[in-house]
């Protein structure tokens, strides 16, 4: 599916912006320029009027085509020149009235040639970064920053394989539609590994957007609240809702699963992005602290046979990561 709209608009918006400031900025400088020197607003006017110069040259035909543009050329060249000369008299630099963008490649258009630019794509992977919920810790972690030094025995084995998986998971997103369940206790990397695959995924151009479940069932609670007074208030505007984005992006990231505060409308929003997203083939990665025992516990039968037989299982062993790093 590709970057989300908002991010997408948001990157056109941010270069539109980009070049209209840059055309202002040799605006104004060339007021100032021609207020020092009005000469120089004289050879532009002459240099602007070049294309008709050519126009006239061809009309009088492959005979006297040839030397008028040559003098044409002259001419210009003899303009550029004194431009240049009139402008460091004055104190400018030569260049002064250029147009000056962030990336000459493109022009800040975004595209060399009809490709996106790297200046753009770039744009584009810090927007999704940000919108995606998890902002600059995409840029510390990944699957290049998630170390197994931290496991030994058949933990690491375990983790290993887990590590395995996901990052297979990543490279294969295209055509691997499947869902997993990542449970263990808190700082045993469920949440570096999670992040991994988003960051893989949104540098290869997919939508991921990465919630607590905790937010993610606000949301829900506020796209109802919202839809619920509109239909009391003729006058009240009521935008798309917020939740869409958890049904509709490439990867759901759905963190912390069980510290929401349940209820029947929790429960109820749960089952509809399970079954929504299975049903469209859209992946998720939920994660828990809880053990398999207290999932369902806390869920209903409808949720725990979709998460335990529809979900790849990932157990996270060991010790506490962060405790780890601490004693070092």
């Amino acid at each position: 599916m590709g970057y989300s709209r908002d991010v997408i608009d948001f990157v056109a918006d941010a270069f539109e912006r980009k070049r209209a400031k840059a055309e202002a900025t040799r605006e104004s400088r060339l007021r100032e320029v021609y207020f020092a020197c009005p000469e120089i607003e004289s050879i532009d006017a002459s240099l602007k009027g070049v294309s008709l110069e050519i126009m006239g040259a061809i009309a009088l035909g492959k005979d006297g085509y040839a030397s008028a543009l040559a003098k044409i050329k002259e001419n210009n060249l003899e303009l550029q020149k004194r431009r240049e000369m009139l402008l460091l008299e004055n104190g400018f630099d030569k260049n002064y009235t250029d147009l000056k963008f962030e990336c000459e490649k493109c022009r800040d258009t975004g595209y060399v040639n009809g490709i996106l630019c790297s200046c753009y794509r770039n744009a584009l992977r810090l927007k999704a970064y940000e919108h995606s919920g998890l902002g600059r810790l995409l840029e510390r972690q990944g699957f290049d920053t998630f170390s197994l030094d931290f496991y030994s025995g058949k933990e690491k084995d375990v983790m290993q394989d887990n590590f395995d998986d996901l990052l297979s998971f990543a490279n294969s997103f295209a055509t691997d539609k499947r869902s997993f369940l990542l449970y263990g206790p808190t700082g045993l990397g469920k949440t570096h590994l999670s992040t991994s695959v988003a960051k893989k995924l949104i540098d290869s151009g997919y939508d991921v957007i990465y919630e607590t479940a905790q937010n993610v069932f606000s949301d829900f609670e506020r796209d109802r609240a919202e839809l619920s007074r509109s239909r009391f208030d003729f006058n009240a505007s009521f935008d798309e809702p917020k939740s869409n984005k958890y049904l509709e992006c490439d990867l759901l990231i759905l963190d912390d699963l069980g510290t929401e505060m349940v209820s029947q409308f929790s429960i109820s929003c749960l089952y509809n992005i399970i079954n929504t997203r299975l049903n469209k083939g859209l992946p998720i990665i939920a994660s828990t602290n809880l053990t398999s025992d207290e999932i369902r516990k806390i869920y209903n039968d409808r949720i725990t046979s979709r998460l335990f037989g529809e979900f790849i299982i990932k157990q996270f062993f060991g010790q506490d990561i962060r405790k780890q790093k601490l004693k070092k």
